[in-house]
């Protein structure tokens, strides 16, 4: 009888094997140099870093996520480190920089323990304890509630998220881009709101001009022109139908055969072909609107009779613009031309336009009474000012997004993770949860060195400050402004975070940390040669005859 073999691990000159402390020291330095690299974009002090891509391309950013998608590393401990940050970025689109550094800190205060032969099972218990208490104390004690309907204070936030950015300099607009967009694009039903700044809040990006120029549309702009030069380019309160389907005679799939016997079929042919394409327009005509988008093909003769009955026609429009389109001016998208309704027709638009910006023809439709789907319209010096003017306004969108979903605050400046390092000091458990601890205070001596402050005392001012507060007094908010290197009083200062953010990056950083230190093993093996039958046999390698 057959007995299934157990799988074996060959070890040849081609599988490198390394495993115990020595791979979990490797893997805090890994952690390490990926922290270190990114610690200089933490802060409204921090520095840009240029990354130039295969092709020859350049980036220039100080975005987490955006810098470490560009580089290319070869450690695994490194690659999950890379993870991170893109999952903070999707999940709640700001705090990459933080997560990383915090990630890296917590590696590295593990390192004496794993020095001194305590088992990783020790440790990694030891943080699982302290991120339970983190979360807790974030959510019961240091934040505060936030009125949705207080612009001021909204604005206030999304503002201390801008300030670190490239965009800090042009933060009062920033800000009132991103609370207008995301106030445009959300919608109650049944008691739930939904924000999805992703299909309806589309940015648009137009080099020229200055960053000043910026602004939220109330409607939609897609870079197309009329297909006719004599249909109308302006019109105010536009009837606007939106399809689905082409306005053309329908072609073959690949390959089609018409026999033709008598000499009348070929007119015959073209015939029909024209009465189809006219009995199309005759159902558009039909409901009386003023413009036609499609998502397919406008033929010559569509154009003619839409352009003889004052009807002005878009073609090929994207999916997406054609559904922010529809939320925008209330039409209904429609698959068949003779399903057309007065109801599907859009009236929600005040102006329709055609533009000319720089040497490209854009098509407006502003003006709209209620629109559930807005463009921001970006202007700036060149291409590369331009992609990180919207990563940074991709963060502030997410901001102000969480704050209508989620509306609690934190201190900002350090002085949450001041406040949490306190508490968890005062619980006076020794080892790896004292060090949870210490890694903490990683965010405010980033923020203290960005700007060129003395770390050392800086920071033992702000543990005095945090440790003398007392607790009738509520939470305490004194951190370091990121600026001057001052200590100040975030509450004053109105420097604040959305809750949202900061839970997310400590758990993420703790459990990346639980999870490279979990790891006691690297097998890296590459393909054997006798894979391809050109080498020895599997078990003559395992047996150790193949090298």
């Amino acid at each position: 009888m057959y007995a299934p073999q157990q799988p074996i691990l060959i070890l040849s000159k081609n599988t490198k094997r390394e495993s115990g402390r020595k791979v979990q020291l490797e893997n805090i330095n890994a952690g390490k140099t990926i922290a270190d690299l990114i610690r200089t974009c933490l802060g409204p002090q921090a520095m840009m870093k240029m990354l130039m891509d295969p092709m020859g391309g350049i980036v220039m950013t100080n975005d987490g996520n955006a810098i470490l998608r560009e580089i290319t590393v070869q450690h695994p401990a490194a690659k999950s480190m890379i993870e991170i940050a893109r999952t903070q970025d999707e999940e709640v689109g700001d705090g990459t920089t933080s997560v990383i550094v915090l990630a890296g800190e917590m590696l590295a205060v593990a390192e004496q323990f794993l020095q001194q032969q305590i088992h990783p099972t020790v440790i990694i218990r030891a943080y699982r304890e302290a991120l339970e208490d983190m979360v807790r104390i974030l959510q019961d004690e240091v934040s505060i509630e936030l009125d949705r309907s207080d612009k001021k204070r909204l604005a206030e936030v999304v503002k201390s998220c801008v300030g670190t950015k490239f965009v800090g300099r042009w933060s009062d607009l920033a800000v009132r881009i991103a609370l207008d967009a995301v106030e445009t694009v959300s919608l109650t039903e049944n008691g739930r709101t939904e924000i999805d700044i992703k299909k309806y809040a589309k940015v648009e990006k137009i080099p020229g001009g200055s960053i000043d120029d910026s602004c939220v549309l109330r409607g939609i702009m897609l870079n197309k022109d009329v297909t006719h030069p004599k249909m109308r380019r302006y019109i105010e309160k536009p009837r606007i139908v939106l399809l689905d389907c082409p306005l053309e005679y329908k072609k073959g799939e690949s390959q089609t055969n018409v026999e033709i016997v008598g000499d009348q079929d070929f007119t015959k042919l073209l015939q029909i072909e024209e009465e189809h394409v006219a009995r199309l327009c005759e159902d558009i005509i039909a409901v009386k609107p003023d413009v036609v988008f499609t998502e397919k093909g406008v033929s010559d003769l569509a154009q003619h009779f839409l352009m003889k009955a004052g009807i002005t026609a878009i073609r090929r429009l994207r999916k997406t613009d054609n559904n922010r389109l529809a939320r925008a001016c209330g039409a209904t998208i429609v698959n068949r031309t003779e399903e057309l309704t007065e109801k599907d027709v859009g009236i929600g638009a005040g102006l329709f336009e055609i533009k000319k910006m720089g040497d490209e023809y854009f098509c407006f439709v502003t003006e709209c009474e209620d629109p559930k789907a807005c463009t921001i319209l970006l202007r700036g010096a060149s291409k590369d000012v331009l992609n990180e003017t919207e990563r940074n306004l991709q963060d502030a969108l997410h901001v102000a997004r969480n704050l209508m979903l989620d509306p609690k605050l934190l201190p900002g400046g350090g002085a949450v993770e001041m406040a949490v390092s306190q508490a968890l000091t005062n619980k006076q458990i020794q080892g790896p949860y004292r060090a949870v601890a210490q890694a903490l205070e990683i965010i405010p001596r980033t923020l203290a060195q960005n700007c060129g402050a003395n770390t050392i005392r800086t920071l033992t001012a702000l543990r005095a400050k945090h440790a003398s507060h007392p607790a009738a007094d509520g939470p305490c908010t004194w951190g370091i402004d990121g600026e001057t290197g001052q200590l100040v009083d975030m509450k004053e200062k109105n420097i604040w975070e959305p809750l949202s953010v900061k839970l997310q990056v400590y758990k993420t950083a703790v459990e990346t940390a639980i999870l490279l230190l979990r790891i006691d093993d690297i097998v890296s093996g590459s393909k054997k040669r006798g894979d391809d039958g050109s080498g020895p046999s599997p078990a003559a390698a395992a047996a150790g005859m193949g090298e």
